[in-house]
């Protein structure tokens, strides 16, 4: 999930510089942070889905019935896959800035198709029980938004900038159109803007967690900032511009959801519960996500940059970057941990929540997350320093 967004520069040959943009040499230890950040918070929502599975949590959370404790973590998790689509755009154009044009759109179909297979051969068999479902879910997007990338890159910059905004602002308009199993186009839709379930033959289905559309609008928008973490760029001008650009969409979001007319589900006040009120205010469409779940997870994601970079180089800004340089690993090794220990359990204790293993209470979700933590850090420092130390060995750059 990682490699194309904390890629390191190689010389160019010399018959690619005419085609290649201004090199990126030095690699920014804020991007492998942030995004080592959001690994870690997902970490969370992850081992909620293990352990707290039979507590059913809707998409928007619904204000009124929630544990107001998950509706919280659930928007601080909100931040993951906003941020790492973003930031997989801007990787990509660092990567293009040392690479020629054609050594980038390799590098994507190929990485996009091996995600897609990773997705489909190994992450969700290992949550099939009795019917065979494919899901499609953030890795199976992210490789689909690579391609979409790949197709597009060719395009001035300013034209994926418009275009990204074009599908980011405006494809909750496409939000009325529902098309029935069996309609020729249910398929192509289901994947693009409508969540839903696929047949298959031999009775399998896929499940399209992550319709792509939206998703292709925030990796071109990650691609389209590129340019501000070039070396030339003074880091006092990227910081303004980063600051100005988080501040500017939370402003919006807080209008738009103000107005309470566009952009995603309307919020609305709960009588003798402030509380509430507020949880339906930030509870925010992720599937597919809305403009209004957009807004202020990619806005805090560019302020979380600025801050990164103001304090690199500190001991927590280091060991979150060692997340964030082998995310792909993390993501595939701590889903089947956390497997691991969930078919353990249900060995030794049974179904004690319906069809499912659970804790008693979310108290104990947070306990697993803290547990975990130092367990799965020293795996991916192991990984990280093998991918240093063994450029020869070239499948590792895909991890």
């Amino acid at each position: 999930m990682g490699r194309i967004a904390s890629i390191e520069s190689r010389p160019l040959a010399a018959s690619a510089v005419r085609d290649a943009v201004p090199v990126a040499r030095v690699r920014l230890q804020n991007i492998d942070a942030l995004r080592g950040f959001v690994m870690v918070l997902m970490l969370l929502d992850h081992v909620r889905e293990t352990w707290f599975l039979y507590v059913p949590v809707a998409d928007p959370v619904d204000a009124r019935t929630a544990l107001p404790a998950v509706a919280f973590a659930r928007l601080a998790v909100s931040l993951c896959a906003p941020v790492f689509v973003a930031l997989t755009g801007l990787g990509v154009f660092l990567f293009r800035s040392n690479h020629t044009v054609e050594e980038t759109t390799s590098y994507l179909v190929k990485r996009g198709l091996l995600l897609m297979a990773i997705e489909v051969f190994y992450l969700s068999p290992i949550y099939w029980t009795n019917t065979p479902t494919f899901w499609l879910q953030v890795i199976w997007c992210i490789g689909l938004s690579m391609i979409a990338l790949a197709a597009l890159m060719r395009l001035p910059r300013h034209a994926l900038i418009g275009l990204g905004l074009a599908i980011v602002c405006g494809h909750n308009l496409l939000d009325p159109i529902h098309l029935e199993p069996g309609n020729p186009l249910h398929a192509l839709w289901a994947q693009l803007h409508q969540r839903d379930l696929i047949a298959l033959p031999f009775g399998a289905v896929a499940k399209t967690t992550y319709p792509v559309l939206p998703w292709i609008g925030v990796i071109l928008l990650g691609y389209g900032i590129g340019p501000w973490f070039l070396p030339h760029v003074a880091p006092e001008a990227r910081q303004k511009r980063l600051l100005a650009l988080g501040a500017g969409m939370l402003a919006a979001f807080l209008v738009l959801r103000g107005i309470n007319v566009y952009g995603d589900k309307p919020w609305f006040v709960v009588e003798g519960s402030p509380l509430r009120t507020v949880m339906s205010f930030i509870s925010l469409t992720k599937y597919p996500p809305s403009l209004l779940f957009l807004l202020p997870t990619l806005g805090v994601g560019a302020l979380l940059l600025v801050a990164f970079e103001r304090v690199r180089d500190s001991a927590v800004i280091s060991a979150l970057a060692v997340f964030g340089g082998a995310p792909m690993f993390f993501y595939i090794f701590h889903l089947t941990v956390l497997r691991i220990l969930y078919h353990i359990a249900l060995a030794i204790w049974g179904q004690n929540h319906g069809e499912f293993f659970g804790v008693s209470s979310y108290n104990w979700v947070l306990v697993w997350y803290v547990g975990l933590l130092v367990p799965l850090y020293f795996p991916v420092v192991w990984f990280s320093r093998l991918k240093r130390r063994r450029r020869d060995i070239a499948w590792l750059k895909y991890f």
